[in-house]
């Protein structure tokens, strides 16, 4: 099929490169020069497993990028992949993007062969679908809307679209319009439904909350295991051992059940808040107040890991120095939005503490961003002459350190896992100070 994907962030770009791997024409439109003049390339702008290589094998060979709008004219389905971030001075979505997504599209798309669809995959507010509909009704055009949202997990979101754990479409209620629409994306994702992916037909709403609800069960997971962890400071308890045990429900399951310094990146912080806000414009607000403390628990885990590195240098971080392993909210990933991580370090440096942060995807983005503080190439060198040690990003590199070998690197040996990642058993044994969040060094 003939394609284009309208916004080549982190979600436009590996959709393009994926679609071009189910063996579609497909071009990626963006209004960012830099980052489609990589992307033409064959170069990824961000670290994401898989997309180098879907690029250099489809770039010019049914994949291309352009910032020139008449390029999408001839597709049969314009997919939307722009962002949806929080509105400024308010928790709500902004959706000035995804409107100028839409009027790009009602501008440039040719139908004088038979009805083109739009496919939204961007997270919006719920309404948004039929109010788009409308618009796209009122063009003169034959364009048609279904939402198609997406539910990539970064590191894995390659994988996430080739082979996806379900496929949903949000159709409208006029079922012969909804019959062209759907066999449209029928065809356009043959290979993963001939392949056994489940679907999901649904109307605009049901589509739309699909993804703010998934997020929110996650951040809501994610927030009560956190919750524990603080009762576990309080008494005494390995959260840790608790979230094992409680897993072991098959309806409560393991996953999402790791206690920490919290959750951030792109979608979950920014998606719960835009949930509530669209609750409340819907006269429903009191169905969500739960996710203001979810929130609220969210951000207090950051403020615990200062609190912890605070009591690891006897109450003051000035002119002491902190190694901080791991920047990006989650590791096999470069993305620093609304990362615990970051936002841990830049308290601790807001205090006089001496920052040296380490990461494997995300110093180049840091040290551009943050030319002020010492970000080196190795755990070593971050280590050296350290007052406290903070693991924030579990990358894999990290949760195979060792210990004994550590030690001769630092100033004092206090090491905070603020992942619950480590073995707090080896680590004591090697001379370490280890905290935990929720846990602690234990014979049990």
């Amino acid at each position: 099929m003939r394609i284009s994907v309208i916004g080549c962030g982190y979600l436009g770009a590996v959709h393009a490169a994926c679609m071009a791997e189910l063996g579609h024409d497909v071009v990626g439109l963006d209004v960012d020069s830099a980052k489609i003049e990589k992307l033409a390339r064959g170069v990824a702008p961000f670290h994401e497993e898989g997309l180098p290589e879907l690029l250099e094998r489809h770039v010019c060979k049914g994949l291309r990028f352009t910032t020139d709008p008449a390029e999408i004219a001839d597709a049969q389905i314009h997919f939307i992949g722009v962002g949806t971030p929080q509105r400024q001075g308010h928790i709500a979505a902004d959706m000035s993007y995804v409107d100028a997504a839409i009027a790009t599209i009602i501008e440039h798309a040719r139908t004088d062969d038979g009805p083109v669809l739009v496919a939204g995959k961007s997270t919006v507010p719920v309404g948004t679908a039929q109010r788009l509909s409308e618009r796209l009704a009122g063009s003169g055009k034959q364009l048609l809307l279904a939402w198609n949202p997406e539910f990539l997990r970064e590191g894995h979101a390659v994988a996430d679209t080739l082979t996806p754990d379900r496929i949903v479409y949000g159709l409208p209620d006029d079922h012969d319009v909804g019959h062209v629409a759907k066999a449209l994306l029928d065809e356009c994702y043959a290979k993963p439904l001939a392949a056994g992916t489940p679907l999901i037909v649904a109307n605009y709403p049901t589509a739309e909350l699909v993804k703010v609800a998934a997020n929110s069960f996650l951040a809501t997971k994610i927030s009560f295991i956190n919750a524990m962890a603080e009762l576990c400071d309080a008494t005494g308890g390995d959260v840790t051992r608790l979230a094992e045990a409680i897993g072991h429900d098959d309806r409560i399951g393991s996953k999402f059940l790791q206690a920490g310094i919290g959750f951030g990146g792109g979608c979950l912080p920014k998606d719960i808040r835009a949930f509530m806000a669209r609750a409340g414009e819907l006269g429903v607000d009191q169905a969500l107040t739960f996710l203001r403390e979810v929130d609220a628990i969210n951000l207090r885990r950051r403020d615990a890991a200062v609190e912890l590195a605070e009591q690891a240098v006897q109450g003051r971080l000035v002119g002491k120095k902190v190694a901080v392993l791991g920047i990006t909210f989650k590791p096999d990933t470069d993305d620093l939005r609304d990362s615990p991580a970051l936002d841990i370090a830049t308290r601790l440096w807001a205090r006089g503490a001496e920052l040296s942060i380490v990461d494997p995807a995300a110093g180049p983005e840091l040290r551009r961003r943050r030319p002020d503080l010492s970000v080196p190439d190795t755990v070593d060198e971050a280590a050296r002459g350290a007052d406290v040690v903070m693991l924030l990003t579990p990358w894999r590199e990290f949760l195979e350190l060792d210990p004994a070998a550590l030690i001769t690197k630092v100033n004092t040996p206090n090491i905070i896992d603020g992942r619950n990642v480590l073995d707090p058993q080896r680590w004591a044994e090697a001379g370490w100070n280890y905290v935990g969040m929720g846990r602690r060094v234990s014979t049990w």
